[in-house]
């Protein structure tokens, strides 16, 4: 099927080229977004960032999908912010138990 396509295509089908080409240089489904969030150093930030995305899927400047892919994002960092609060508070407990073994 291939080979036919190649055929069809050199023989001037523009089909069949569309569809060489297509399988060559796939069309591309998804742009940069020009879409500016605030700084997020923390998981607080997300908060104002996720109204951002908001207000931009409201206003149209976002698409629905785009502002549910940013928001996943924001998500994903929320929580591996509030992991790695956990991994320091559980790090701070050893070393106070530590600590106070060491002092016994």
């Amino acid at each position: 099927m291939t080979r036919k396509a190649i055929e069809l295509a050199l023989r001037g089908d523009t089909t069949a080229l569309r569809l060489c080409l297509e399988r060559l240089i796939p069309v591309r489904k998804e742009m940069p977004l020009s879409f500016k969030l605030p700084p997020i150093a923390k998981a607080e930030d997300a908060k104002a960032a996720l109204g951002d995305i908001l207000a931009g899927v409201a206003d149209g400047s976002l698409l629905l999908g785009e502002g549910e892919a940013l928001a996943a994002l924001l998500e994903r960092y929320v929580a591996l912010d509030g992991l790695q609060q956990l991994a320091d508070r559980v790090e701070a407990l050893e070393a106070a138990k530590q600590q106070e073994q060491d002092n016994a």
